[in-house]
């Protein structure tokens, strides 16, 4: 499987297993089924539940159109949507578990999507060969809406092995939570281990809640404690950092 290199802001170069097309077709083809299940179930509503065909008499040709784009406009702005409530992912990517990210480091935002959304009408065209064509020649198996937008599709599929990690034992598969860590040097990452195992050790909750409110300032998160503590939230973000940065010691 091949691999892209993102270098970051922080000078912190990621390996990333690029999503192959063959993943990105099923999910293409899972969010179709998905937009047609919507498709199929509005119209039933329209013309069999409520029985509302009859606004359809009399009018023009043009008008009958406008009302279909209405009822089918969610399956329209589909992607651009979950793409971006889902952070890159669509049900069809996340089933695949494939995601798209920004090749600059920084994370993907609506407009990213947008252009991309915008390109679909292009990549598309003529049964989807034009996209198809420029993800097999492509580089980093990129659509023309990725090369557009600066983006490109990953696999979370991760196939880092064990003994490739610096600071902490980590799964192969492994699922991280806080993409921000790249943000953080080997020498951060190794100053809040060493911090943290001591703290532990003598069970000094005020070095770790201080410890722990220092990371989610430097990173600019927001943790609810009913759903994670603060020694879980540490112990993520180190297994996280190893996740990303994937450096031998």
């Amino acid at each position: 499987m091949s691999q892209i290199a993102i270098n970051t802001s922080q000078n912190v170069n990621i390996n990333f297993n690029i999503a192959s097309v063959g993943d990105r077709m099923i999910a293409f083809i899972l969010d179709l089924l998905i937009k047609v299940a919507y498709g199929v179930v509005v119209m039933y509503l329209f013309f069999n539940v409520f029985d509302l065909g009859y606004i359809l008499n009399g009018l023009d040709q043009w008008s009958i159109m406008a009302i279909y784009i209405i009822l089918l406009f969610p399956t329209f702005i589909y992607p651009v949507v979950l793409e971006s409530i889902m952070e890159g992912q669509t049900p069809g990517k996340k089933v695949m578990k494939i995601r798209v990210v920004k090749i600059d480091g920084y994370q993907a935002g609506f407009g990213d999507y947008l252009i991309r959304w915008v390109f679909r009408i292009i990549d598309t065209s003529f049964a989807g060969v034009v996209g198809l064509i420029s993800m097999i020649v492509s580089k980093n198996n990129q659509r023309l809406g990725d090369i557009a937008s600066g983006t490109a599709v990953i696999s979370l599929k991760n196939d880092i092995n064990i003994s490739h990690t610096i600071l902490e034992n980590i799964h192969q598969d492994y699922i991280p939570t806080f993409p921000q860590v790249i943000a953080l040097t080997d020498n951060d990452m190794r100053i809040i281990k060493d911090n943290y195992t001591k703290a532990l050790k003598i069970d000094d909750r005020q070095i770790i809640s201080k410890l722990s409110e220092k990371i989610k300032s430097i990173l600019k998160l927001e943790v609810d404690p009913r759903k994670m503590t603060e020694r879980q939230f540490i112990g993520i973000i180190i297994k996280d950092y190893n996740y990303y940065t994937g450096k031998d010691n």
